[in-house]
């Protein structure tokens, strides 16, 4: 028996799919074939994702792939997954969490506050943009876009005095040692599921979805399952500086999240500590809803009006 897994061709990706490959062949024994799919944000590198609509960008051609039976599982990141997913498809499992933070890499300087004033910080992502305006404002702030390898050599050339990737990434290629400074997430809130890993799948394929079963973390599946709903709620893509971030802590869930406009001036940010419930799922569901229309109601609907014209 064999499961083909559907990839995207970076090196994170399939050090992504491997991973999981390793854990099926570990698990049941079967064999694996990764199947490498160019995506249409494979393409794209010159353009921000923000300007050609980010959100699906990493994951339509695999999804395609998925419905015409060529693959039997995806594996993406999951902050690249829309909430809607294709009629037919579901996300089957989300393993347990990487290291969620952004991560801040310089040759010269240490941390964000040591850049010298019109420093230039490389980041392609909105909500990081947003977040590093309310920390400084004096920064000039350039577009980066590329894998990992690509965006760490334009630092290496000087064409950056800084940058900032997620941490899980780098961690997963054993690159965390050129980072110099890990931002909390009270300092830089996390993108929506960043550092979970989606196993999406045929909704009617049972023996796959039986399969891929015991690779579901379910600590991480409620997490990201209050965050998802939380961006679904705020009809977010990659347009709307945007982030959520959500804990298990003693038995409670603990949400934060944050929208602003473009120019990072406008900035509203909320959190929500709630006991956990015996419906866990449908109270996760319930929680990244509330603090989503907390925030619309706190300013965040005319931030939406102005970005999207509605």
């Amino acid at each position: 028996m064999k499961i083909r897994i559907g990839t995207r061709k970076s090196q994170l990706a399939l050090w992504q799919a491997n991973y999981i490959a390793d854990r099926l062949r570990e698990i049941h024994g079967v064999e694996v074939e990764l199947v490498k799919i160019t995506t249409q944000g494979d393409k794209i590198l010159d353009v921000p994702l923000a300007k050609i609509g980010g959100k699906g960008l990493f994951v339509k051609e695999i999804e395609d792939a998925l419905l015409k039976n060529e693959i039997d599982i995806a594996v993406h990141s999951l902050k690249d997954v829309p909430t809607v997913l294709p009629e037919g498809l579901e996300l089957i499992a989300i393993t347990e969490r990487e290291d969620p933070r952004d991560a801040f890499l310089s040759i010269k300087h240490e941390h964000i506050y040591q850049l010298p004033e019109n420093a230039v910080i490389g980041t392609s992502s909105l909500r990081r943009k947003s977040q590093i305006m309310k920390i400084r404002k004096d920064l000039q702030i350039k577009d980066l876009r590329g894998n990992v390898d690509t965006r760490i050599r334009k630092l290496e050339e000087g064409q950056y005095d800084a940058i900032i990737l997620a941490y899980a990434g780098l961690k997963r290629l054993g690159l965390d040692g050129k980072v110099k400074y890990i931002f909390s997430p009270d300092e830089m809130i996390p993108a929506v599921c960043q550092g979970f890993l989606a196993i999406e799948g045929r909704s009617d394929d049972e023996r796959i979805k039986n399969l891929i079963k015991p690779l579901n973390h379910y600590e991480s599946y409620l997490r990201a399952t209050a965050e998802r709903s939380f961006l679904k709620t705020l009809e977010g893509g990659c347009q709307v500086p945007l982030g959520a971030y959500c804990e298990i802590k003693e038995n409670s869930f603990i949400i934060t999240g944050f929208i602003a406009d473009l120019e990072g001036r406008e900035y509203y940010q909320e959190k929500i500590t709630e006991q956990i419930k015996e419906n866990t799922q449908e109270q996760a569901i319930i929680l990244g809803k509330t603090l989503a229309e907390k925030l619309l109601n706190d300013g965040g609907k005319q931030i939406l009006t102005k970005i999207y014209g509605k």
